[in-house]
């Protein structure tokens, strides 16, 4: 090993301090790294002083102590807002500042008339129900803070590096990095500490993430030897060494991650919710309005006692009036909606991350339940990654299955060593033995481990064999290159001879081969015969769902005998002979077929899409149940080569996409959703802009992935949503270009992970169906509360009304209509947003992105229950108060006075009990006597008397209470019919498998009752007799019987969800309920249609089908034009 400065004669000891780590990892790289590694002595005087070495790494004892000295590589959260923060936020809303401003009003005006003992009741318990409502909406915003705080931990926990440590490959999370540490370092990795590196490797590193460079940085430990945490190892030929030097705070990542903020962002489906909750505020103000007005021309035509009311009781009523308008809004705007959307994903990613799938990105988790397509690789995630060199084709001789036991024996040990030359020296992978034990598992790449397996049965060990071949600095590695489909290593031998080791897909590499290894180890020109041999094993291998791999080599006699840009372009494409051709198995995961049978019922087109050859693909494909009889399995390069018309006839029954490369696989993507279809003819134009013989007026039609209109012209209704599995760097377009991008988090790269939205920690298929179920139980359990709660606002909203309308007062009054708000936001979404995903969500097709949030059968069960519950409390408004036999709401609540603490007026007389007497004199005459000195004299009728000389001891609220009492019973029972949003009829229907909807029933009876028997003028609640709890209790109960009938109503087709809202359905405008109805009564004229416009329409889809031209044209890339 050598650096630029090893041969500086070296500084004393202890000189590296965090000061010169700082300098070493500067962001201003050569200009400040390289004068203070000279300054340092090179290198190995780095390494010395961390007590380090490139050869074993650190130790156990010397990790602590550089721990100690330099911390920990744990960087700082970004910082999120405080409680008091989002607290005063919330305050902020328009509504409830106008709320508080009348509470504020109520309680000065009610403090001035009824005295402070009892005055400050009413606007005191609306403040409390502001800060109460305020409270709850902070809560909301910060556990979405919370939670994506705790995506980010989990993210990080989960995260893997590679180091040197006691002289052998160790796999740590990164967190346990400290300077000194030797990473190992690869193609795709994401970069977990500030390093340099220490060998002679020359490789390209992405900053953009930390600096904005659009370009990739080449670095090399005689050049810009600088890597830093957070940023990406773009290329590289061969693993690679770099010792870190800045970890946690001290990296340069860390420094800027301090001041970092997470943002919380809407996900689609609270953006829809948001929309409506806007709407149903609209029709809360109107009907608050229309409450104000009534309440208001109250104070004249039914004033108390029938006497005009003075100014004080016209002020008293405008506040009064007020409070309950504003009231009303608060009630009428959903604030449970998001809150509910909050709950529900909160709960679910928890829960996904138990079915081995942890969410990054929280829309994800919704938008995964309408999935209507998965592109899926094959290795990994459809086969269980396990490979194993099974059957093959070596130096002349073939063995199948059964006979591979044998071939160990009859191959010479001349092309052995030939192939574990190859195997050992040409490959990225390590063997290792995991820390839970067991045998040796291959890290990597697992077709290469197989290979390396292989070698090792024949008694080649891999770090024996490179370490006698290959020398850094004089031989080379070149990574897989998915255009060539092969991998390459450039050795020079003891002679001086030079040779390259070849290996990749069989049908690429076979076609280059012009000689084959004899038994003897000769190599021998390949005829036709032989090479007719060599495909038939080939194919037989294939159609077996073996993956087939060629390995070969080609030797030139001197390093100068190469071509002039081999470091570059390596010579393996021609003149290669052919040593063996091999099968290897990877068996499918055992629940591969069930899963994708789940899927396909759940209406999901799963498609594979892998780089085998399309023999193996389709052999796999047929028996996980992906290709069936009429399915279509086309090789990349051929789908590429579609106008945009041949791709969508092809994809309407693709199930295979075979040798495709990270192109394919976007284009593909591109064609199902749009995202990223040009939108016109100057992003079409910018896309090709690097091939000029390409023009939007000859080519847009003729070559993918085509343009926006034409793309929107035979999908009226939107893409389709898509979901793709990847597992490399260059799957990361595709990833980013689908609805949701699921990286593998065993054999996923950073770079994929980072560009997926979920990541599959088990790498199983199984696991992505587990995600579709629990994305479907968010949107409906979404859905579950919206029935609910716009039940609770329909029937508060006309009640308010009818009675403020009708003389009755105030049913609900301002604190109890709270209260219902509470419920239904925070009780309501607890309960209705923790329901589990049931076998059900996927016997349906998922819906289309413009499908309605409230279907039929959700309308139905809306007006249903509205209905029931307005007509038991029209009942219990207009003749309860004689049923149960209580004082009517319309009238004076008061029953029992007392002497006012302030009198008003001194001078009046008034008549009592055949006595003229004044405020004073009544009081010289009850005082000290309590309230039955005053009720004896029957004074309740004198209401001017009452309100000038006494205050309200107590007043009768039970009409009231049991209107408000028989409202929340119905809301209590509700919340079990809403559980059901389509015609499911038992509403207990596994209840106890989420314990949170019965913790939610019993708190909430329990609230009930502590309210109405103890909250007395605080609440305007009176303790009820039985027969009133009973009947609470019943009008409630029926609600059941209400939710079970109301599913057996079918007018107006109310019992289906409009099939339209469905994929794979044809868009038809279809009718709400409401002109439904109109239509139904006559009172619309049905329109038959006109069969012309249909016609018209079937000729446009006709010569939108049309075929292009002739004119044939090469695959872009576009990846380069960054499509």
């Amino acid at each position: 090993m050598s650096s630029p400065n090893d041969e500086t004669k070296p500084m004393a000891k202890g000189v590296v301090d965090q000061l010169m780590l700082d300098r070493l990892s500067s962001l201003e790289g050569s200009d400040v790294a390289q004068p203070a590694l000279k300054e340092l002595g090179g290198t190995s005087v780095l390494l010395s002083e961390l007590s380090s070495s490139i050869e074993t790494g650190l130790n156990a004892d010397t990790v602590l102590k550089n721990r100690a000295m330099f911390g920990e590589n744990i960087f700082p959260e970004s910082p999120m807002d405080s409680y008091l923060d989002l607290l005063l936020g919330a305050l902020n809303d328009t509504t409830l500042i106008v709320l508080l401003f009348a509470a504020i009003v109520s309680l000065i005006i009610g403090i001035i008339t009824e005295g402070l003992a009892h005055g400050w009741i009413e606007g005191g318990a609306i403040l409390i129900a502001v800060v109460l409502v305020s409270n709850i909406a902070a809560m909301n915003d910060y556990s979405k803070q919370l939670q994506f705080a705790e995506l980010e931990k989990t993210s990080a926990e989960d995260e893997k590096c590679m180091v040197l440590r006691d002289g052998k490959d160790a796999i740590i999370n990164p967190r346990e990095l400290v300077p000194g540490d030797i990473l190992i370092l690869q193609a795709g990795d994401m970069i977990p500490a500030d390093a340099i590196m220490i060998d002679n490797n020359i490789i390209m590193s992405s900053e953009a993430s930390l600096t904005g460079e659009p370009e990739d940085m080449k670095k090399s430990a005689n050049g810009n030897f600088n890597l830093y945490s957070s940023c990406l190892v773009s290329e590289c030929n061969d693993n690679f060494k770099a010792v870190v030097t800045g970890t946690g705070t001290n990296s340069q990542w860390g420094k800027i991650k301090a001041n970092l903020a997470t943002v919380a962002v809407d996900t689609p489906l609270q953006e829809k919710l948001n929309d409506m909750t806007e709407m149903i505020g609209y029709i809360g103000i109107f009907f608050a309005v229309l409450t104000f007005v009534s309440l208001v021309i109250s104070i004249w035509t039914r004033p108390e006692g029938g006497i005009a009311p003075n100014s004080t009781q016209i002020g008293s009523g405008f506040v009064k009036a007020s409070i309950l308008a504003f009231t009303i809004v608060v009630v009428a705007i959903p604030e449970g909606l998001p809150l509910a959307v909050t709950i529900a994903l909160a709960y679910s990613t928890k829960e996904m991350y138990k079915d081995q799938c942890l969410i990054r990105v929280l829309a994800a988790c919704e938008t995964m339940g309408n999935a209507t397509n998965i592109c899926s690789d094959k290795t990994g995630t459809l086969t269980e990654n396990r490979m194993t060199v099974v059957a093959g084709w070596f130096a002349g001789q073939f063995y199948n299955q059964d006979e591979f036991s044998n071939c160990k024996d009859k191959t010479s040990d001349t092309v052995k060593e030939i192939i574990s030359e190859n195997t050992s020296i040409n490959r990225t992978a390590l063997l290792v033995i995991p820390p839970t034990g067991g045998g040796l598992k291959a890290i990597g790449n697992k077709t290469e481990g197989a290979l390396m397996m292989m070698a090792l049965d024949w008694g080649y060990e891999y770090e024996r064999v490179r370490n006698q071949k290959f020398k850094d600095g004089r031989d080379y590695v070149f990574a897989f290159n998915s255009s060539k489909k092969r991998s390459t290593a450039i050795i020079t031998k003891d002679d001086g001879s030079v040779r390259v080791l070849v290996k990749g897909a069989s049908e690429w590499v076979i076609k280059d081969c012009t000689h084959y290894s004899t038994s003897n180890g000769d190599k021998k020109p390949m005829d036709a015969n032989k090479l007719n041999e060599l495909n038939t094993c080939i194919e037989g291998m294939a159609d077996s769902a073996l993956r087939t791999l060629v390995v070969g080599h080609v030797d030139f006699p001197s390093i100068d005998a190469l071509p002039s840009d081999w470091q570059t372009n390596p010579p393996d494409a021609a003149n290669l002979v052919c040593d063996c051709i091999v099968g290897i198995q990877d068996p499918l995961r055992s629940d591969v077929k069930e899963a994708v049978r789940i899927a396909q019922e759940a209406g999901v087109i799963v498609r594979m899409v892998t780089g085998d050859n399309i023999r193996t693909a389709k052999a796999i494909a047929k028996d996980c149940g992906i290709l069936k009889d009429g399915g279509l399995a086309v090789e990349g390069p051929v789908f590429r080569k579609y106008t945009p018309v041949e791709a969508d006839e092809a994809i309407l029954t693709l199930a295979v996409m075979a040798r495709s490369a990270p192109d394919d696989k976007h284009l593909l993507v591109t064609r199902l959703n749009g995202k990223a279809i040009p939108k016109d003819q100057e992003e079409w134009e910018a896309m090709f802009a690097k091939y000029p013989e390409i023009k939007w007026d000859t080519h847009k039609d003729k070559i993918l992935p085509g343009y926006r209109e034409e793309w929107k012209s035979t999908r009226p209704s939107g893409g389709e949503v898509v979901g793709v599995t990847g597992d490399g760097t260059n799957d990361a377009p595709a990833l980013k270009a689908a609805d949701v991008g699921l990286a593998m988090g065993i054999t996923g790269t950073k770079v994929a992970q980072g560009a997926s939205d979920i990541v599959i920690l088990d790498d199983r298929f199984g696991s992505i169906v587990k995600a579709i179920s629990w994305g479907r139980s968010v949107f409906d359990n979404i859905r579950k509360f919206l029935q609910f709660q716009l039940t609770v606002n329909v029937v508060a909203l006309l009640l308010v009304f009818t009675a403020a309308a009708a003389g009755f007062g105030q049913p609900l009054t301002a604190v109890q209509m709270l209260w219902v708000n509470l419920i239904m936001d925070t009780l309501g979404a607890l309960a209705l947003g923790t329901e589990k995903p049931t076998p059900a969500l996927l016997k349906r097709r998922p819906y289309k992105r413009n499908a309605s949030l409230v279907s039929r059968p959700m309308w139905r069960n809306i007006f249903a229950q509205s209905a029931y519950q307005l007509i038991i409390l029209f009942v219990l408004l207009f003749a309860g108060a004689d049923w149960f036999d209580v004082k009517d709401i319309s009238t004076n609540p008061c029953f029992v006075y007392e002497l006012a603490p302030a009198y008003k007026d001194v001078t009046t007389k008034w008549k009592l009990g055949g006595y003229e007497v004044t405020c004073v004199s009544f009081n010289e005459v009850c005082k000290g006597k309590g309230t039955d000195c005053i009720n004896k004299y029957k004074i309740n009728k004198l209401d001017g008397f009452v309100t000038d000389c006494l205050s309200c001891a107590e007043k009768n609220y039970e009409h009231g209470t049991i209107i408000f009492n028989a409202f929340i019973w119905c809301q209590i029972f509700n919340e079990y019919t809403a559980r059901s949003i389509l015609n499911d009829w038992n509403p207990f229907v596994d209840i106890f498998n989420n314990l949170m909807f019965i913790y939610v029933s019993i708190f909430s009876i329990a609230c009930q009752v502590l309210i109405v028997e103890l909250g007395g003028r605080f609440t305007s609640t009176s303790p009820l007799s039985a027969k009133a709890w009973i009947w609470s209790i019943i009008f409630g109960a029926f609600s059941i019987l209400v939710g079970i009938g109301m599913r057996y109503i079918t007018l107006w087709d109310s019992n289906e969800e409009d099939p339209s809202n469905f994929f794979g359905t044809p868009d038809v405008e279809e009718d709400d309920m409401i002109t439904s109805l109109f239509k139904y009564l006559g009172l619309i004229e049905v329109d038959a249609g006109d069969d012309d416009e249909d016609d018209k329409a079937k000729t446009n889809v006709s010569n939108s089908n049309s075929k292009s031209g002739d004119v044939e044209f090469t695959a872009v890339n576009t990846s380069e034009n960054k499509l």
